[in-house]
C-alpha cells in the first residue's frame, strides 16, 4: 500500500487521514446523529458534513445503463440486467472487444463510439464494468453519474468475472429498491 501525500503550496496533505476522516463522518451519521453533532465530534463546520454528503449522493431512480469489458459471465451480467430492468446493456468479452475495433474503419469505429456516448447519456446513470481508466474516462465523457465495477488496472488483457450479487445490490439500490448502504 502507498501512502499518498499531496503538496499544496506550504502544506503537506494526507489523502489517507482526509478518507478516515470521511469514513468517520459517514459512519457517524448512518449511527443516527445529526450533520451538527458530527461536525462538533470531528470539529468541522456543519455545512462541510453536508456538502460531503452532496458530493458522494448517489441519484435513485431513472432510466439505467450498463457497459462493460473485457467480462467473462457476460450472459449472467445480461440475464441480471434483464430481470432487474436496466434500459440498455453493451457487455464484451476481450475477444469482441478487439473484434468491434478490428473490424471497422476509423470513420466507423469514430461514428459507432460516438452513438454508444449519446445512447449512454441519455440515462440518468451508468454503471461502467472495466479497468480503472476506463472507468475514468466514462465519468468525463458521460453527462449522468457513474458508477464503477473495477475490473483492475489497465491494461487488462483477458476475461474477468463480475460478481453477480454485487452487480444486483448495485442496481437495486440505483433504482431504490433495495436498502442503503451496509
Amino acid at each position: 500500500m502507498t501512502v499518498e501525500f499531496y503538496r499544496i503550496g506550504e502544506k503537506l496533505i494526507s489523502r489517507d487521514k482526509i478518507i478516515r476522516a470521511v469514513d468517520r463522518m459517514l459512519d457517524l451519521r448512518q449511527q443516527g446523529l445529526s450533520q451538527q453533532d458530527v461536525a462538533g465530534r470531528l470539529k468541522v463546520d456543519r455545512t462541510l458534513i453536508s456538502r460531503l454528503e452532496a458530493l458522494g449522493e448517489v441519484r435513485t431512480g431513472g432510466p439505467i445503463a450498463i457497459v462493460g469489458f473485457p467480462v467473462a459471465n457476460k450472459a449472467e451480467i445480461q440475464a441480471v440486467a434483464d430481470e432487474e430492468g436496466v434500459d440498455y446493456t453493451l457487455l464484451f468479452t476481450d475477444e469482441e472487444r478487439w473484434a468491434f475495433v478490428q473490424q471497422r474503419s476509423g470513420l466507423d469505429l469514430f461514428n459507432d463510439i460516438m452513438d454508444i456516448l449519446i445512447r449512454l447519456r441519455q440515462h440518468r446513470t451508468v454503471i461502467v464494468i472495466g479497468s480503472e481508466f476506463r472507468v475514468k474516462l466514462a465519468q468525463g465523457l458521460i453527462d449522468g453519474q457513474v458508477i464503477s465495477i473495477p475490473l483492475g488496472r489497465s491494461p487488462i488483457s483477458g476475461d474477468r468475472s463480475v460478481d453477480i450479487d454485487l452487480l444486483r445490490t448495485v442496481i437495486r439500490r440505483i433504482k431504490g429498491t433495495e436498502g442503503g448502504a451496509s
